[in-house]
C-alpha cells in the first residue's frame, strides 16, 4: 500500500493522471479474482488496464472522487436516484407506499492536504405510484390519516474523500462513532463483460434528533437505526482511462430507516425500506420531466452544487427536526 506523502491533492491528481503505461496491478487486489487479473493484462486491448490499482489507497481515493464528482476541480456533476418506498411491518408482506425520485449536484474542492472536499446539494420527492405526480399530501393506509408530505432537501450534505475511510457522518454531533483509521481499499469486483462492480454499505445507530418527548407523533424512538447500501456498475474502460476526470456509473441504492416522521407513525412497530436505482452522469437526461419541472419551480437552487464547504451536514431526519414543528397529539375518545 502506498503512503500519502504528497503535499496536496493536486499532486496526487497529477500522479493519477500520469499513471498510464506504468507497472501492472499486483496480486493483492481486494475483491478481484485471478480471472480479472488475467483480463487486466490483455495485450490486444487499446486500453491500459494497469492503471486499475485496486490495492492502492491513493488510487481508490481518486477513483471514488471521479465517481462521486469530477477531478476537474470545481466542475459539478449530476447524481440521480428513483424507485419505491416500502413499509415493513411485522406479520405483513412488504407494502409499496409511494414512489421516490431525486437528484443532486456535487463538486470537489482541493484544500491541499491529500483530501478532497465534496460539496453537494440533494433534493428528493415522493410520488404517486400510479401517476408519478409529486405528492404534497398523502393518505396513510396504516392510520387512515391525511398527512403533509415533506420532501428530502439536504443543503448541504458535504463530506470528505481521502486515502483513509472517513468517519461516519456526525449529524451535528448526534453520531459519535469513531472507527479506527483504515486505508481506503474498496470492494471492487470485475466481471467478464468489461464492467466493474463496487459495493459501499454503511450501518448507523445513533441518538435521534426527534426525541419522543418532544415529537410524540413523529419519533420512532430515542435512537435512529439507519442503513444504506450502494452498488455501483462502472464501465471498466472508463475507470482505467486517466483522461476521464469524471466517471459515470449506474447501480442501486437501498435505505432502511425509521418511519418517515411526516407519516406520524410514532413508535409503531416497523420501518421504511427505500428500493432505488441510482447513477451519476454528465447530463440530466435520466431525470423525469415531472420531477425536473417541479424542482425548477420550487427548488431551483438544487440545480447547483455549493461553492463553499460547511459543517455540520445533516440528513433528512435532522433537517426535519430543525425545520418542522411537532404535530398536535390526537385526542382520544372518552
Amino acid at each position: 500500500m502506498k503512503k500519502d506523502h504528497q503535499p496536496g491533492v493536486d499532486n496526487a491528481r497529477r500522479d493519477f493522471l500520469g499513471m498510464a503505461g506504468k507497472a501492472a496491478v499486483g496480486a493483492g487486489i481486494a475483491g478481484v479474482g485471478a480471472s480479472a487479473l488475467a483480463a487486466g493484462t490483455d495485450t490486444t486491448s487499446k486500453v491500459d488496464y494497469s492503471t486499475l490499482k485496486y490495492d492502492d489507497n491513493i488510487w481508490n481515493r481518486d477513483a471514488m472522487a471521479r465517481l462521486q464528482a469530477d477531478l476537474d476541480i470545481g466542475k459539478q456533476k449530476f447524481g440521480w436516484y428513483a424507485g419505491t418506498v416500502n413499509g415493513v411491518r411485522p406479520g405483513e408482506k412488504v407494502k409499496p407506499l409511494f414512489g421516490f425520485e431525486g437528484f443532486s449536484f456535487a463538486r470537489l474542492q482541493d484544500i491541499g492536504d491529500g483530501v478532497y472536499q465534496k460539496l453537494l446539494r440533494e433534493v428528493g420527492f415522493y410520488t404517486d405510484l400510479e401517476t408519478g405526480e409529486i405528492l404534497e399530501h398523502w393518505d396513510n393506509p396504516y392510520t387512515g390519516e391525511r398527512v403533509k408530505v415533506v420532501p428530502i432537501a439536504n443543503d448541504p450534505f458535504n463530506y470528505k474523500i481521502g486515502p483513509f475511510y472517513p468517519d461516519p457522518p456526525s449529524y451535528g454531533g448526534l453520531n459519535k462513532e469513531k472507527p479506527p483509521k483504515r486505508p481506503l481499499l474498496l470492494n471492487w469486483r470485475e466481471t467478464g463483460d468489461n464492467k466493474v462492480f463496487l459495493r459501499t454499505p454503511i450501518h448507523l445507530y445513533y441518538p435521534s434528533a426527534l426525541q419522543p418527548e418532544a415529537w410524540p407523533r413523529e419519533s420512532s424512538g430515542p435512537m435512529n437505526r439507519v442503513s444504506e447500501m450502494f452498488t455501483y456498475v462502472i464501465d471498466r474502460e472508463d475507470l482505467a482511462d486517466p483522461s476521464k476526470t469524471s466517471v459515470e456509473y449506474s447501480g442501486t441504492w437501498s435505505r432502511i430507516t425509521p418511519w418517515l416522521p411526516w407519516m406520524l407513525m410514532g413508535q409503531t412497530e416497523g420501518h421504511i425500506y427505500y428500493d432505488c436505482m441510482m447513477g451519476a452522469y454528465n447530463d440530466m437526461k435520466v431525470l423525469s420531466p415531472k420531477v425536473k419541472a417541479y424542482a425548477e419551480k420550487h427548488y431551483p437552487k438544487y440545480f447547483n452544487a455549493p461553492t463553499e464547504y460547511e459543517e455540520p451536514s445533516f440528513s433528512s431526519l435532522e433537517h426535519y427536526a430543525r425545520e418542522q414543528k411537532p404535530a398536535p397529539v390526537k385526542k382520544t375518545a372518552e
